[in-house]
């Protein structure tokens, strides 16, 4: 389904990976690991074509994803490590705004995804919950959007034990329905089927 081909990636004056192969099909989970400053977020803004890499290229379908963007884009969800919430809504609102963005009328409801990730549905403003609750609306987002592939940087940040089992659910929910993955984490996330692993090395 997506597909990295012989990627090489620089930061200023450091390489931070060379001739870079990487895939995801439907229905697999891919880990990206690595310690921090290796490139791991880098890797992932070159898949969502957020970025473009210094060599090689990132297929979707058997084409490369700049020759196909609005089609790409429209099978894909991206969580960075910003929230990308607004502080002065609350979380019905921030997921009502996110839904009007995006204008997919798969979109599921969002009655179901503040039940589903334990959201408050008080009119309190985000900027007034905790972290895990501002993720879980992060989380919220990409689970309310149904596209085949998720591309997740940290999505276990701030997420207590009950909210590292929503996050486990949504995930298998998602290869099991034929979805592809592909995450960072530094703390250990279960899948059903685990994940295949590519380790970036930090080149000094």
């Amino acid at each position: 389904m997506l597909k990295a081909i012989n990627l090489t990636c620089t930061r200023g004056d450091r390489r931070l990976f060379h001739n870079l192969h990487c895939a995801a099909a439907a229905g697999s989970a891919l880990h990206i690991r690595g310690d921090n400053g290796a490139g791991k977020t880098s890797l992932l803004q070159i898949l969502c074509g957020l970025r473009r890499p210094q060599a090689g290229e990132v297929h979707w379908h058997g084409r490369p994803i700049h020759q196909q963007r609005a089609e790409f884009v429209n099978h894909l969800a991206y969580l960075g490590h910003d929230d990308a919430l607004h502080g002065d809504l609350t979380a019905y609102e921030n997921l009502t705004a996110a839904n009007m963005l995006a204008a997919n009328s798969r979109d599921r409801s969002i009655a179901d995804a503040l039940r589903r990730f334990n959201l408050p549905s008080a009119a309190r403003a985000s900027r007034f919950l905790s972290a895990g609750q501002k993720q879980r609306i992060a989380l919220a987002r990409v689970w309310r959007q149904p596209r085949g592939v998720w591309i997740l940087d940290e999505p276990a940040t701030n997420l207590d034990a009950y909210g590292i089992r929503i996050l486990e659910t949504m995930l298998n929910e998602h290869l099991d329905a034929g979805g592809a993955a592909i995450f960072t984490s530094h703390r250990e996330i279960k899948l059903s089927a685990p994940a295949r692993e590519l380790y970036l090395h930090t080149f000094q």
